[in-house]
């Protein structure tokens, strides 16, 4: 039997998954890392923390399974996106990385777009935010400019990974997408933006599709992990490309519908050419010649996950969620907007914040239960129409993966409120198992990705819209979508007298 590993490079652990032909996935194993925050709106990590991880799952991964220290043929990665690692001439990181949630950009964000923001957006099909890594880069160059005069190459997380595996140095399309500093649609670094920002070319990294070998596994690092052959290493991809396959998005009319921490409502894109102006990300998929685009809900899971800690600590999210069904949809005229944290799509407010409205005495902890999941729910709603509006797509399936597939009702409140099927996957083992399909690709187990998906991604149950709910939710939609106009004043003045 033959194996890959697919590797996931989050901002708190690192996971590792052994997978067979068949798609089976035989060991898990992961390592935790800590986040540094010196200061507010900083978040680092020391690159050095990921590699201390990868050792102890891939030594782990083959002490659990021995039959993969020499049956394992490749290994490729899906990383966390935009974080900013920078080399020196010898290859040796000059700072901690600065990760894709640390919010100390602004001011260069600002910059860029007062500076060239239409050609940006035109160019890289994104409007400049603070994970992105082109701020950060300014950041470093205007604030340590000791450490930018070292600066001979810059890599992302998983990146970084392969070039501590094989020694190369290159960056895929998924994740070079994530840095504003791409031609999403021609798959070449914009050297127009980085002549804008007086960025030097030669700090860029070499561009390979996802499914590209990058190299051989060193042999001292073979050894020391205990294997006994050679192992292939391929490029990998972002995260959330990396999700998307492992979820099947790999054709038109598909979405995904991700609830974690925070939200993300992502749709296949065929090509490069659409136009959204900004108002949602769009990114190379991990699939060659693929797109996607994506919006996001900062504060997705994290919403309910707030909401039972503070007003229902002493129950399961079982036990929270389990009268979903005895409510009415509209959670008798209760409703919840997950601004708890600032929003991104389709507002890039950080400064509005959430609310309940239209409490009365008779609502229960299940109608507030009911008014977060529909809120949350709502929200992911804003990208899909915004993808619908603006490039007339037409969902035929959207996979639901994260807190939102755990819940029967849950899952039918989304078919509903986005009016198409909802599906859950059998297994979910997120962008991980992505990982490990781009190596399976990329060894040659599957001429196209899409046929891996037939053999490696299995979906559990069918959710249908119920078309009397679906007219309900409409009107109930309508009115959640004025909220944010209403309250952005408050919200606005009530943060500010609190900063």
């Amino acid at each position: 039997m033959s194996y890959v590993i697919g590797i996931d490079l989050g901002t708190s652990s690192l996971k590792g998954l052994l997978v067979d032909k068949e798609g089976k996935v035989l060991i898990t194993k992961s390592s935790e890392y800590e986040l540094l925050t010196p200061q507010p709106k900083y978040s680092e990590q020391n690159p050095n923390v990921w590699i201390e991880a990868l050792d102890i799952v891939l030594k782990e991964i083959i002490a659990a399974f021995p039959e993969a220290a020499s049956e394992t043929e490749g290994i490729s990665f899906s990383g966390q996106m935009h974080s900013l690692v920078l080399l020196d001439e010898n290859g040796k990181t000059l700072r901690n990385a600065i990760l894709w949630n640390d919010v100390r950009t602004s001011k260069q964000c600002q910059e860029i777009m007062d500076k060239a923001g239409q050609e940006v957006i035109q160019i890289t099909k994104n409007k400049a935010l603070e994970g992105f890594t082109l701020p950060k880069l300014l950041w470093v160059k205007e604030n340590e400019p000791t450490i930018w005069e070292q600066a001979k190459h810059f890599l992302l997380p998983k990146d970084y990974l392969g070039f501590y595996l094989t020694g190369n140095k290159q960056m895929e399309y998924s994740d070079a997408a994530g840095t504003l500093l791409l031609n999403v649609e021609e798959k070449v670094w914009s050297e127009s933006v980085a002549e804008l920002f007086d960025l030097p070319l030669s700090i860029f990294p070499k561009l390979v599709e996802s499914s590209d070998k990058i190299g051989v596994m060193k042999k001292e690092l073979a050894e020391m992990y205990g294997f006994t052959n050679d192992i292939a290493v391929f490029s990998g991809g972002a995260d959330n490309a990396c999700a998307a396959v492992g979820a099947g998005i790999v054709q038109e009319g598909m979405g995904l519908a991700s609830i974690g921490t925070s939200g993300v409502f992502l749709s296949y894109e065929q090509d490069g050419k659409q136009d959204y102006a900004g108002k949602v990300h769009y990114f190379n998929h991990a699939i060659k010649d693929s797109f996607y685009s994506m919006g996001v809900t900062l504060s997705a899971g994290y919403s309910l996950n707030w909401f039972k800690n503070t007003f229902a600590a002493d129950k399961s999210y079982d036990e929270l969620l389990s009268n979903l069904d005895n409510v009415a949809i509209g959670s008798d005229g209760l409703m919840f907007t997950p601004y708890i944290m600032g929003e991104r799509t389709p507002y890039t407010d950080s400064q509005i914040r959430g609310s309940f409205i239209g409490m009365d005495a008779r609502h229960t902890l299940d109608n507030f239960a009911r008014a977060v999941v529909e809120g949350i729910t709502f929200s992911l709603n804003d990208s899909k129409i915004l993808m619908e509006e603006n490039a007339n797509k037409q969902f035929t399936r959207i996979v639901s993966v994260g807190g939102g597939a755990k819940n029967s009702n849950w899952l039918q409140i989304q078919a509903d409120i986005f009016n198409a099927p909802v599906v859950n996957l059998t297994v979910e083992q997120g962008p991980g198992l992505g990982a490990a399909m781009i190596a399976a690709v990329g060894l040659g187990w599957f001429p196209t990705m899409n046929e891996c998906v037939e053999k490696f991604v299995h979906y559990k149950e069918e959710f249908q819209p119920i078309p009397e709910n679906v007219k309900k939710y409409e009107k109930v939609y309508d009115i959640y979508k004025g909220v944010y106009a209403a309250t952005k004043e408050t919200a606005h003045k009530l943060h500010a007298l609190n900063e």
